[in-house]
């Protein structure tokens, strides 16, 4: 595994990856929940990244929307769904846990639609910080909401979720 260690406007972001894809992109805010662990065996190499990190660095600047990076993120069956899902939220938009878990074809399965979300190892990428509470509030985020607010300012002008659902194909 490989690993980078980098700065932005928001915080430190640690990258950890292999040849698979992106397996980890921390944001190291010191807030929140989240945490990552650089293991011994890791080996760091920020030319292994240059491509992440320059994507990342254009998406904080606004001139970037999507992401086309390999990923490669560990999770259960349930948690990759709801990730990929995550990905069908349009840039500038917003979705409630509820909504995502009527995406999966779960409509019961809003907090585990929420636990799969804060297990998410590639915030940025994976837009968890899309995903908001039913009354329109940020609700949580493993970094903690400070940086959730500042991640979901891009999306301010657009309609609390359940105005205009986004559209998903079902993973």
């Amino acid at each position: 595994m490989y690993y980078t260690i980098f700065d932005t406007w928001l915080c430190e972001i640690i990258l950890a990856g292999s040849e698979e894809g992106l397996h980890h992109l921390h944001l190291n805010t010191g807030e929140g929940t989240g945490r990552l662990v650089i293991e011994d065996d890791w080996v760091c190499s920020e030319a292994f990244f240059t491509n992440t990190i320059e994507q990342v660095n254009e998406y904080f600047a606004g001139t970037r929307r999507e992401f086309d990076i390999k990923i490669a993120p560990v999770g259960t069956a349930f948690q990759r769904r709801v990730w990929m899902t995550l990905c069908s939220i349009p840039f500038g938009k917003t979705a409630s846990y509820r909504d995502v878990a009527h995406a999966l074809g779960n409509p019961g399965a809003a907090r585990a639609v929420g636990s799969a979300n804060g297990k998410n190892p590639l915030p940025l990428i994976i837009p968890c910080h899309r995903v908001i509470a039913a009354n329109g509030g940020l609700a949580g985020f493993a970094s903690g909401l400070r940086v959730k607010e500042a991640l979901s300012r891009p999306c301010a002008d657009e309609p609390a979720s359940g105005t205009q659902p986004f559209s998903v194909s079902r993973p």
